[in-house]
């Protein structure tokens, strides 16, 4: 009877703790989601409408699929070089000043990306985005783990990751709409016009992040006393302490890393060449292949919404990511099966981008949750780099493909066995044991 009353004492403590701490992290929320939110959706939007560029860009220049889609996959040769190094940067520097930084900077070469005149020129500066880029997504992961447990951090991954499908709901008509509008305004074509007017938000993003953004809770002048320390005890710290240098010697870290390689080559490559699958169902106009691609991305949102608020409720993080993988292939194979009906492979589509978007919130936790310190700043950005290689191979696969059997269907195919793979492979993934949060173990 003791031991019923004490349970329920607990039960009841935790539930008030609860209903004390909520206030707080929705300040949190309120303060730095929209901020960096807004900044991954223009990062993508800078990153992805290379694919819409290229249903004008590909002709005038004169490349070939396989031209394209080194270039577009390029990108990601930087990324992957810079993004270690980045994200040691920003763990010394913080992450106000180092965000800051990525955001003007890519700002300015991707307007630049308006002055591509050949293979050469378009490679230099695709890879110079990627190494502008490097570090965003990897910082902005570990930033948000200095400020909420494991138990609420699927939700806020996915308000940060939205942002991919955001920017798709914006970036495809928007895209579409430049093109079409300002098509040989001032002597220049409407691919050069999208990447100018798609760069110059980046800028003034990265100044409202160097202005606004705080580094950690210590920081945070909006917070109480009582407030900082209510976060600072919440956010869960793992067992045992890494050393930097053996990270990689974590065979877990690299089964990770196999499974974001999956995800990267998933999300990529359906998002760069969503437009030129979207035209090939028999859509001409620009505005309407804009308007179409927007559609996957709708439904993606409601579905990572009801999808992570599961996940953080259950505490269940692999079977989360392993399904929607599986049903991101089913719906990418859906896609090229009726290629030439636009309303079935529309609907491959929006299956395919709502299952890998769904699928990389809950990931995120796995990675975080493993090591802390410096060592989650090495081993995040690890999971980043190498996992995005997926992303230099699907697009590049996907151009040489088309350019040797005249259609998308072999590299589609190879991206859904990848994630088939991915979700076989994570579902092994044994987590490292993790102290409760000091409030609850407190309580």
């Amino acid at each position: 009877m003791m031991n019923e009353n004490n349970s329920a004492d607990a039960s009841a403590t935790r539930q008030a703790d609860t209903r004390l701490i909520d206030p707080i992290y929705r300040k949190i929320a309120w303060r730095l989601i929209p901020i960096l939110f807004v900044g991954y959706v223009v990062s993508y939007l800078d990153r992805q409408n290379i694919g819409f560029a290229k249903l004008q860009m590909q002709q005038e220049l004169g490349f070939s699929d396989s031209v394209f889609g080194l270039g577009a996959s390029i990108f990601f040769i930087g990324y992957f070089l810079f993004e270690v190094p980045s994200n040691m940067i920003l763990h010394r520097v913080g992450a106000r000043r180092w965000i800051a930084r990525i955001m003007i900077s890519w700002g300015i070469i991707s307007a630049l990306m308006f002055l591509t005149r050949g293979p050469i020129s378009f490679y230099v500066l695709r890879f110079l985005l990627g190494v502008a880029e490097a570090g965003l997504v990897p910082g902005a992961i570990l930033y948000l783990s200095f400020w909420f447990p494991a138990s609420r951090r699927a939700r806020v991954f996915a308000m940060f990751y939205t942002g991919v499908a955001v920017s798709g709901i914006v970036g495809g008509p928007l895209s579409g709409w430049l093109m079409q509008t300002l098509h040989g305004a001032h002597g220049l074509s409407g691919w050069q016009w999208l990447f100018i007017v798609e760069g110059v938000p980046s800028v003034l993003i990265g100044t409202i992040v160097y202005r606004f953004l705080v580094d950690s809770p210590n920081h945070a002048k909006w917070l109480s006393a009582a407030e900082k320390a209510a976060v600072v005890a919440q956010v869960d710290a793992p067992m045992s302490e890494h050393r930097s240098k053996l990270v990689l010697a974590d065979r877990q870290l690299w089964l990770l890393v196999a499974v974001f390689f999956m995800q990267c080559a998933g999300i990529t490559g359906v998002g760069l060449w969503m437009p030129t699958l979207v035209q090939a169902t028999g859509v001409r106009s620009l505005s309407q292949i804009g308007v179409l691609t927007a559609i996957p991305y709708l439904v993606a949102i409601v579905a990572m919404f009801f999808h992570c608020r599961h996940s953080d409720r259950t505490g269940e993080r692999r079977w989360h990511v392993a399904v929607p993988m599986l049903v991101s292939a089913v719906g990418l194979v859906l896609a090229v099966r009726f290629e030439h009906d636009t309303a079935l492979s529309l609907i491959g589509l929006t299956l395919g981008a709502s299952g890998i978007l769904c699928s990389t919130p809950p990931f995120w936790n796995l990675p975080v949750s493993r090591f802390s310190g410096s060592d989650a700043a090495i081993g995040v950005a690890m999971v980043t780099a190498f996992g995005n290689l997926g992303s230099f191979a699907s697009p590049f696969l996907i151009g040489l493909t088309r350019d040797l059997t005249h259609n998308t269907a072999v590299g589609i195919y190879s991206i859904a066995i990848g994630l088939l793979l991915g979700a076989t492979l994570v579902l092994y993934y044994r987590p490292q044991p993790v102290v409760q949060a000091l409030g609850e173990a407190t309580a």
